[in-house]
């Protein structure tokens, strides 16, 4: 069963803690690959696009005769070899969408919690909340917690002003509740802080 360590509110290690099934889950990196693959490519606009020869500025006139000129057969002034002509081969605008079906989404989901609890990249906190906002009791809890101060994801249960605005200024923090990150999330997260309330969401199936 895979554990983690358990950390009061102030930040103070108290024990090693069980965490529920979900962090023992068979780590699967296809599924982990097609979730996040289809995250990146829904994040895509797809509006990259050329003018085409019709759509240039210029005429339909040959330029000049076929032959007896010296220079090369020319047919009209928008094709690509031309200044201000059209781009030959550019990219059209087209949707990028990719649908991952929702067993596959869970497995990646879980698949990125089990690697980073194997990576004892999961820390869990009694309680994630401040009574006023001030980073600078944020970055006492998280020093005393020994967490590595890079891209680190705080999960909570739900969404507490106080904590969120105390994060604001920390470059290297994300804050989010539970259904609001995804296995893309997990992934690159270098460090995941999880409130009890949030692993209790965890445990309930809420994901």
């Amino acid at each position: 069963m895979a554990k983690a360590k358990l950390y009061a509110a102030s930040g103070e290690f108290k024990n090693e803690i069980d965490l529920p099934a979900v962090f023992d889950t068979e780590v699967n990196k296809v599924c982990i690959y097609l979730h996040i693959k289809a995250i990146l490519n829904n994040r895509r606009q797809g509006t990259a696009q050329t003018k085409t020869r019709s759509q240039v500025s210029g005429g339909t006139t040959k330029p000049w005769k076929q032959k007896g000129t010296g220079r090369a057969r020319a047919g009209q002034n928008t094709s690509a070899i031309w200044v201000r002509g059209n781009k030959a081969h550019g990219p059209k605008s087209h949707d990028y969408f990719e649908k991952v079906n929702k067993k596959v989404k869970r497995l990646a989901f879980h698949s990125a919690l089990s690697d980073k609890a194997q990576e004892g990249k999961i820390l869990v906190f009694e309680s994630l909340s401040f009574e006023t906002p001030k980073t600078k009791d944020f970055l006492s809890v998280v020093k005393k917690a020994g967490l590595e101060q890079r891209n680190a994801l705080f999960l909570v249960g739900s969404n507490d002003k106080n904590l969120r605005l105390s994060s604001a200024n920390v470059p290297w923090v994300r804050t989010a509740r539970v259904q609001d990150v995804n296995t893309y999330d997990l992934v690159r997260a270098n460090n995941i802080a999880i409130s009890q309330e949030a692993l209790g969401e965890l445990t309930g199936g809420s994901r």
